[in-house]
């Protein structure tokens, strides 16, 4: 088991010290990391008894008014960072982009 724990369902206003305080109560919390905006966030603990200790008990429980999910967290991924496609070109895929619109004069503002 891994020391690190994924927290899921997350409510947005939930700070890292309300998680750190959930956690501390079955072990010792070495740090805390919220995803800002996407509702997730991460908890490592000293060791790994900690870690499942604050997993049985915390999953499933409510923080901030929704039901979290802690899970052991998966190793992180190592992807090449130039073999994606980037967006924001105007090749929108038969779409049109802001080109293909007629222009409008407003005149001056």
């Amino acid at each position: 088991m891994e020391k690190r724990l994924f927290v899921g369902n997350l409510n947005y206003s939930t700070t890292e010290d309300e998680l750190r305080t959930a956690f501390s109560a079955h072990g010792t919390v070495e740090s805390v990391t919220i995803i800002a905006g996407k509702g997730f966030g991460f908890v490592e603990m000293a060791t790994e008894q900690d870690a499942k200790a604050a997993m049985d008990a915390l999953n499933s429980s409510s923080i901030g008014g929704r039901n979290i999910s802690v899970n052991e967290a998966r190793p992180r991924e190592d992807r090449p960072r130039g073999d994606r496609p980037r967006g924001g070109g105007f090749d929108r895929g038969g779409r049109g982009g802001r080109d293909d619109r007629p222009r409008r004069d407003y005149g001056r503002f």
